[in-house]
């Protein structure tokens, strides 16, 4: 294009476009020296109203004419712009495809080297895939008689199957990952390690599991499709069927060393039971009856135990250590995070730190750190594992405050001795109850027995709080008999009492509560204070003041005169044990109107003769020898055999002449 020709109308508006481009500073990025300097040249040159006259109604004319007058003065100007502007662009536009290529070439080559690593670390992983056991917690402390009897069960030959069960937070887990590091190295092959989710809404099914180990060994393994079944627990159970032989085959000949956590139960846990040679650890909250299987029940720790504990986690427990571990009933799930919360805050001290656990709601609130549960969440998922009328008759076993037997469930639950021993050993499979088999009693650990009282609704409360009272009145009653039968009977009801003390003894607190308002209740608190024999024995004479006391209300509740005066009698032999002899003389007193306003002559000589003694204490003989004759009068009247003993009682202080 020559410089006196006019453009054409399209190449005017390029030229215009690459102007205006120029104006905008584009030059600069498109970094030429050449068209930098003569879009500056031309922009000198522009009028400055060239586009400020598109806004008069003649503008477009007056546009049209001003730029033809610019082009033509500058026309070579535009016409070097605009071929310049082109070259650059397609030389950067050339560029662009280069870059774009050595970008792509290069994150090829990135990709490689990042699949290679991929490839590289997955070898890795397949080797650690075998290698899956967690390591045992940093402050495991004690369980030495436990790991040295699974140690030596684990090493004697063959299949090994160890077992461990217990109630939640009991620490099995924790005892069974000690011991399986204990074994790893004789397990050089595999460690593989699973938790089967038993107490979960979907526990891992056996098939699940197999396919687990499979895949440990082969990363590539290609689930089989076993076709369809008619439920899904059929499928579950044609799929583990299937993968079984597979799964023997690959553990034949290994030392492998498999551990199974919180299986629900044997259909979950038998199935997987690997070849000779191989271990498998399986712990559970229920107790399993697997077949060559090395069961052990574990129990809360040892005090000592506990103790140390609790100490290698907050050394400022030390002194009050036993008393954190004895509120907790030395519960692992608890005692760790009751020290880990003395330790995290450190304006905590442990008298704070025990006032606090006094609460209930906090105890079942505290959560281990190593599992992130709490002992509430805990229980709770054993719990809902039972049944409706299961998780009704455990609750109410709440108002047990010590162990119990077969008979005190069934009184508790209004069944038959058969069934109630069937529902305590299903609860005692969950590990929801101690079993003692040396006494054959149960129990509930203290914080399962927090858990299940809050369950407890005011109904239900009240309902077991009466049945208990109501079978522990006539157990006392028992033990009353048998030390009235003398010779071996002394021992027998004596050791009765012993053993179900404080049963007894939360039986009669309801009823002496309950008794103003509930005439059943008084009932039963008029039968507790009735053993006098045993209680006076057995009880400090407060307690069986307090005891007598009850009686007494409940009796003149119901109007029970006879029982009235034997109350009174009562409680004047206790005060007279205490030294205070004039209250004593007043309750024999109010015992003796009473026998004689309803003729019970027995009653009516025994007052008599105990105001003599009592009198006697006072060193008044007189009165003494007056009211012991008079007894002994009416024992050889309704010829009593007491009346030996007022005889003696005579001798004796005409004696002290």
């Amino acid at each position: 294009m020559s410089s006196g020709k006019l453009l054409e109308p399209a190449e005017l508006e390029d030229l215009v476009v690459n102007l205006t481009l120029a104006s905008d500073g584009v030059e600069s990025y498109l970094d030429d020296d050449t068209i930098t300097e003569v879009a500056a040249r031309l922009k000198d040159a522009l009028p400055a109203n060239l586009l400020d006259v598109l806004t008069d109604p003649q503008g477009e004319k007056i546009y049209k004419q001003q730029l033809l007058e610019f082009v033509g003065q500058h026309q070579a100007l535009l016409i070097e712009l605009d071929s310049s502007i082109k070259t650059r662009l397609q030389e950067l536009s050339d560029k662009f495809e280069q870059g774009t290529q050595r970008v792509l070439e290069g994150q090829e080559q990135g990709t490689q080297k990042i699949l290679a690593a991929i490839r590289e670390e997955a070898v890795e992983r397949s080797l650690d895939k075998l290698k899956q056991l967690p390591p045992p917690p940093s402050d495991f402390v004690g369980r030495k008689e436990e790991r040295e009897e699974l140690l030596q069960a684990a090493r004697r030959g063959g299949v090994a199957i160890s077992g461990l069960h217990g109630m939640g937070g009991i620490g099995k887990t924790a005892l069974a990952l000690k011991l399986a590091a204990d074994l790893k190295a004789e397990y050089p092959d595999a460690q593989i390690f699973l938790d089967m989710k038993g107490v979960s809404a979907k526990p891992v099914t056996p098939a699940d599991a197999m396919w687990h180990v499979i895949t440990s060994f082969h990363l590539e393994a290609k689930r089989p499709d076993t076709g369809d079944a008619e439920s899904e627990s059929e499928r579950h159970v044609r799929e583990a069927e299937h993968l079984k032989p597979l799964y023997l085959s690959l553990l034949e000949g290994q030392r492998a060393l498999l551990f199974y956590d919180n299986v629900k139960d044997e259909s979950q846990g038998a199935p997987l039971r690997p070849p000779a040679g191989c271990l498998m650890i399986v712990t559970s909250r229920r107790h399993l009856a697997l077949s060559g299987m090395y069961d052990k029940h574990l129990e809360k720790m040892l005090p000592a135990d506990a103790r140390d504990l609790l100490c290698n986690i907050e050394p400022r427990l030390a002194e009050r250590a036993d008393e954190v571990a004895e509120l907790l009933d030395y519960l692992p799930m608890a005692l760790r995070p009751a020290a880990s919360l003395l330790k995290k805050q450190r304006a905590l001290n442990p008298a704070d730190l025990l006032r606090r656990l006094a609460d209930r709601k906090r105890r079942l609130e505290l959560t281990d750190p190593e599992t992130n549960m709490s002992v509430e969440a805990s229980l709770g998922l054993s719990y809902e594992s039972l049944g409706d009328d299961l998780r009704r008759r455990w609750r109410a076993l709440a108002v047990f405050p010590d162990t119990f037997d077969v008979i005190a469930a069934a009184a508790l639950w209004g069944t038959d001795f058969d069934e109630a021993k069937d529902c305590l050993a299903e609860l005692e499979e969950y590990s929801l109850l101690e079993w003692n088999e040396a006494d054959e009693r149960f129990s509930l650990h203290d914080l399962a027995r927090d858990f299940a009282d809050a369950r407890l609704s005011d109904e239900e409360r009240e309902a077991a709080q009466r049945a208990h009272a109501g079978h522990y009145a006539p157990v006392l009653a028992l033990a009353n008999d048998l030390y009235e039968q003398g010779h071996a009977g002394i021992n027998q009801g004596l050791a009765v009492f012993t053993l179900e003390q404080i049963n007894i003894e939360a039986g009669q607190a309801w009823a002496a509560i309950k008794a103003e308002q509930d005439e059943e209740a008084a009932t039963l608190c008029l039968s507790y204070a009735n053993s006098s024999y045993v209680l006076h024995l057995r009880q400090h004479p407060r307690d069986f003041i307090r005891w007598q006391e009850a009686g007494l209300r409940a009796a003149r509740k119901l109007g029970d005169r006879e029982r009235e005066g034997i109350h009174l009698g009562n409680l004047g032999l206790a005060y007279a044990r205490l030294g205070e002899v004039r209250k004593a003389i007043e309750h024999h007193q109010q015992a003796l109107r009473i026998s004689r306003e309803i003729g019970d002559k027995q009653g009516e000589g025994n007052h008599l003769g105990n105001s003599g003694v009592a009198y006697a204490r006072l060193g008044e003989r007189e009165k003494a020898l007056e009211l012991v004759e008079a007894a002994l009068k009416i024992f050889e009247e309704i010829e009593s055999p007491n009346a030996d003993a007022a005889r003696q009682l005579l001798e004796t202080l005409r004696g002290a002449e």
